[in-house]
């Protein structure tokens, strides 16, 4: 759409006050030559084409769009390109013509034609005194002016839109003040957490809808601040919001300012989830080939794909954390929260608290402002119960009311919250037997393991080591900015056979020991972690206590010449004197013992 055909009616009007004003025709066209405006003839005419629209002839209005320059044809009958009987509007009988293009920004957007159809208006339009030329020039950039105008307005119009758009689909509230205070904007989300229409909200000054509040005297500072608690009490009610006030200016002087908050809880939920979001865990994380740690991820897998209540189980270290967060990332919940509480870590006079929230007041310390738990914040998400052995008996039976009606109270308060949240527990504590001996509800047991799902230790996946021991080390050589390029054959066998009663967790401490300690390329006996290294001596020791005595003694002799080979760095005359042995008897117990 052409510019000037946004402004039809002021073309028109424009034609008509030059026709009157100076008693000729008047012909408005655009760009493309339609014509959009004229007197007289030309009036009827307005929608078809001047010149046939051929941009490219030689004619007038064609030659005004090319040229840019206004032309005066004297005497139409004598121009061979005037083409007073094919110019595409059949229309006969113009004597004279003063045309001028319109021009805005350096772009023609149409052309100004004054048109003699009479020997009297022929002499109007050739009368100098009267320069017709300038007055229809004056007349293009009156109508340049109008075009530009009506422009900028349909620009606004539009940032306007998009500003409306922008605000509606923003998370906050959000209020524009007047320079007195008053509402004059504001969004949906504001009237929603204010619990009133958008027009019962503007017009309304902020003192009734926020008493109290500093944004107030921003307006008189111009100083505006950023994420401020408040809470206001309007018409017996409460709300408590994070708020950020900015000011807007017109060259020095504030015309208002913009207020944008949020619900607190909201707002905790958002640190909280910022605080706790960890890299996604997925099954593929989960290091080990081995047959039953595959059977455990393919189980993983399928029990992603369902709500149901799992029970991981498995010795500490086993990996259960990772085990509930690649269920959860591979779950319809993925983009949801994950939120892990540990069952044993928190004293048990706060567990519930720290699990329900409570509201303020409710207890001797409690923070006044009252607190949101974690099933709340796993709304729509997974919570993690990590041992949950080690729940007590009282707690037990609020988890069981959850998990059958997904519905609770916070600490001190009435009102029931309802959420959607996936529950995994995990223990390696043998919960049957805690039934038995009545420490952990036998519902409870049942409503849990819905899915039971048990992990390997690593004893029992020793295949698994090796990978799991490069992984660390390339993990730990990025950590520390180290390039150690693996293990001496002597470490690998010593892990490789390691029973690992700390698991997974156990290992990975043992190769971050290892590369914090190395001095060159590889991870040797001298860099794996003490408690490995006595536990082992104590293993070969208990299962060399049934061999014959004089095969007792020559591991004992091998072990110790070996340790001071070690220790002396291979030197044997030093080795033989500490030892009190002559250099030849070192060297035959080096050949019997088979020491390199």
């Amino acid at each position: 759409m052409s510019v000037l055909s946004g402004i039809k009616e002021s073309v028109q009007q424009v034609a008509e006050a030059i026709s009157i004003a100076v008693g000729v025709e008047v012909e408005i066209v655009d760009e493309k030559l339609n014509i959009l405006g004229g007197t007289g003839v030309y009036h009827d005419q307005i929608g078809q084409k001047e010149e046939g629209g051929d941009l490219e002839s030689n004619f007038l209005y064609a030659r005004v769009l090319r040229t840019g320059t206004t032309q005066y044809v004297a005497d139409a009958k004598l121009d061979k390109d005037y083409d007073i009987t094919g110019r595409g509007n059949t229309v006969s009988g113009e004597l004279a013509e003063v045309c001028t293009p319109i021009i805005l920004n350096d772009q023609i957007i149409g052309i100004i034609g004054l048109i003699a159809f009479t020997e009297e208006q022929k002499k109007i339009l050739a009368d100098k005194n009267k320069n017709m030329t300038g007055f229809v020039e004056k007349m293009a950039d009156l109508l340049a002016a109008k075009a530009d105008q009506q422009e900028i307005l349909e620009n606004v119009e539009v940032s306007r839109d998009e500003m409306s758009t922008v605000l509606e689909t923003a998370h906050e509230g959000i209020f524009a003040l007047d320079q007195s205070g008053y509402v004059k904007h504001c969004n949906k989300r504001a009237a929603t957490l204010f619990n009133m229409t958008k027009r019962e909200l503007i017009g309304r000054h902020i003192s009734k809808l926020m008493p109290g509040s500093p944004a107030i005297k921003v307006l008189e500072t111009g100083r505006g601040y950023t994420e401020n608690e408040e809470i206001f009490k309007v018409d017996g009610g409460q709300h408590h919001f994070i708020v950020t006030v900015k000011p807007y200016s017109s060259g020095d002087e504030i015309e208002g300012i913009v207020v944008s908050f949020r619900d607190i809880e909201e707002a905790q939920k958002l640190v909280y989830n910022f605080n706790t979001r960890t890299i996604k865990n997925t099954v593929d994380d989960i290091i080990g080939t081995s047959e039953k740690i595959m059977v455990a991820k393919k189980q993983a897998l399928i029990t992603a794909r369902g709500n149901s209540t799992v029970l991981i189980t498995g010795e500490s270290g086993t990996g259960k954390e990772m085990f509930a967060k690649a269920i959860h990332y591979a779950s319809a919940r993925g983009d949801n929260p994950f939120i892990t509480v540990n069952c044993g870590a928190i004293p048990e006079n706060l567990l519930e608290s720290e699990l329900f929230g409570y509201e303020k007041g409710a207890f001797t310390g409690a923070n006044e402002k009252g607190k949101v738990g974690k099933f709340e914040l796993a709304d729509g998400g997974t919570i993690f119960l990590d041992e949950i052995g080690d729940m007590p008996l009282h707690l037990q039976v609020k988890i069981l009311h959850v998990l059958q009606n997904m519905r609770f109270e916070k600490v001190g308060g009435s009102r029931s919250i309802i959420v959607d949240v996936r529950v995994i527990a995990a223990t390696n504590k043998d919960l049957e037997k805690m039934i038995a001996e009545g420490t952990f509800r036998e519902d409870l047991y049942y409503r849990l393991s819905v899915i039971p799902l048990s992990i390997p230790p690593l004893r029992e996946r020793k295949a698994d080591i090796r990978m799991l021991m490069y992984h660390f080390l390339k993990k730990y050589n990025t950590f520390m900015n180290r390039k150690i390029e693996g293990f001496s054959d002597e470490v690998e066998e010593l892990y490789m056979n390691y029973d690992w009663p700390g698991n997974v967790r156990e290992l990975e401490n043992a190769v971050e020991y290892g590369t914090n300690m190395a001095f060159g390329k590889v991870i040797d006996i001298e860099d794996v972690p003490v408690r490995i290294l006595k536990k082992e001596e104590e293993i070969v020791k208990f299962k060399n206590m049934d061999k014959p005595l004089a095969e007792q003694v020559k591991l004992y002799e091998k072990e110790i010449i070996t340790k001071k080979l070690k220790q002396h760095n291979g030197i044997k005359d030093v080795v033989a004197r500490e030892l009190g042995l002559s250099r030849a008897t070192l060297y035959r117990k080096l050949s019997e013992l088979d020491i390199n």
